[in-house]
Order: structure tokens, then sequence, then C-alpha cells
């Protein structure tokens, strides 16, 4: 089998397999023997306690990171030691928990210049416009991006890795800093690029309700290593789990 060219479209049918991958810096193990696979459509979410790994695992699947071991590939192609630009032009592509736009360009430019990086495709995939109107962003196009409420700010960076048409989206904590009224609308983003693009999406969140409604199964890192991995309604229930984010399930009972 030919092996693909950086730049070249991925076939949706490849999937994100990253397999026992371990990431130290020095003596200090971040995770430890980590594996997952990502199908197109899936939808994974990757929760624990602060410190966990979660953000550091989303950097070593971006590229951000290289692995201390282990092995991370796209369909047939193996891209442990491709830099984040190489895997983001075969579409793997992450967002970043604080805002990510281009400043201070206008909304109209920000899309533009997203739109040059996919690919050197010439207009936005279908449904953005929709998405734009949806979360009230059709109406600022001239606006300086820095200059939006933070929601919006966050929102149209989701927008600017939508237009890259992502085979692989990793979510770094989208709800993040957004009001409680504002957070269905990762939901809407989340359903939009699955439905849209056929993309599988990873997503890192603290937000537990957030991750019931869109994630039909969730990963818990705890220490470096996986602590539980399954239906959100059987892993959140386990005790270990629960002791793992707020004490004993006894002390648990006691807050409650």
């Amino acid at each position: 089998m030919a092996t693909a060219t950086i730049g070249a479209k991925i076939p949706q049918h490849d999937e994100l397999h990253v397999e026992r991958v371990s990431k130290h810096f020095g003596g200090l193990k971040v995770f430890d023997d980590i594996s997952l696979t990502l199908s197109p459509g899936d939808i994974l979410g990757v929760v624990g306690p602060n410190g966990a790994g979660k953000t550091t695992l989303i950097n070593v699947i971006s590229g951000l990171l290289f692995p201390t071991r282990g092995r991370i590939s796209i369909g047939s192609r193996d891209v442990t030691r491709t830099p984040f630009h190489g895997r983001s032009r075969l579409g793997i592509i992450r967002s970043f928990q604080q805002t990510s736009t281009f400043r201070p360009a206008t909304v109209r430019e920000n899309i533009s210049r997203a739109i040059r990086f996919s690919h050197g495709a010439e207009a936005p995939p279908h449904g953005m416009s929709d998405l734009m109107k949806r979360f009230d962003l059709a109406g600022r196009l001239d606006e300086q991006s820095d200059k939006l409420p933070y929601g919006l700010q966050k929102m149209l960076g989701l927008l600017l890795a939508y237009i890259t048409k992502p085979r692989v989206l990793l979510l770094d904590e989208p709800a993040a800093g957004l009001e409680v009224r504002e957070r269905t609308r990762v939901d809407d983003f989340v359903h939009h690029v699955r439905e849209e693009l056929g993309s599988s999406i990873l997503i890192v969140e603290h937000d537990m309700d957030l991750i019931r409604r869109l994630c039909p199964r969730i990963m818990v890192l705890d220490y470096g290593r996986v602590l539980a991995d399954g239906p959100p309604a059987e892993v959140l229930a386990r005790p270990d789990v629960i002791a793992a984010y707020m004490g004993t399930a006894e002390e648990v009972a006691e807050q409650c």
C-alpha cells in the first residue's frame, strides 16, 4: 500500500489508534500505557481530576508533544513522530482551553485565514453559515475577534476548527468559561461536526452534565492511568471513580 503524503486527504474510514502511549518528563510520569481507538463518528469523553494527564494526552495525540513510548497512527500511517502542523494537515485538529482566534483580525478575516489553512479550499464547509447564525456570529463579521464577548470568542475558535474539516477533532475543555446557558452551543457544535463531516471527536471536559449528554463512552484518567472506560452511567457510578474526584463514597454522601 502506498504511503500517504502530508496534505493528502485521509479517507473517512480511517481510524485513529493510540497504542500503549506514555509521556514522561524526566522522572515525572504524566501518564502510562494509554490505548484508545477512534472510528469516524465516535465521541469519546476523557475525564479525571486536575493533573490526571488529560490535556497532555491531547498534546501528544495532536503532535504538540511526542510520546515517550507507544505508537499513534491514522489508518495505516504512523504519525508518532509527525509534528503538530503535519498532523493538522492530515486532519487531526485540536482546540484549546482558552480562546484561540487570530487577534485582532475581524471575524471575517479569521474565517478567511482558516479557509486558506484548510487544504486550499476556497469556501467554508457545508453548514458553516447555519452555525454562524446559530452562534450569533453572522451579524458580527466585521467586528474584531478579540472584542467579542468571551463566549462568542470560544465559539469562533471552535468554528475555525470546523472550517479545517477535521477527521479527528480533539476538544480541550470546550465549555470552560462559558455560562450555563451557553454550553448547549457546544452540544450543537459537536453534533454538527459529527453529522456533517463524519469526524471522530475526543472531548476533555470537567462539565459532567455535558459529558453525559454528548459521550456514549468515557475514559477516566487518574494519576496517569486509565481508571475506568465505558458508558457514562456505569463508569460515573463506580466508587473508585467517585473517590478519584471527590474523596471516598462515604465522604461524597456526607457532602450531598
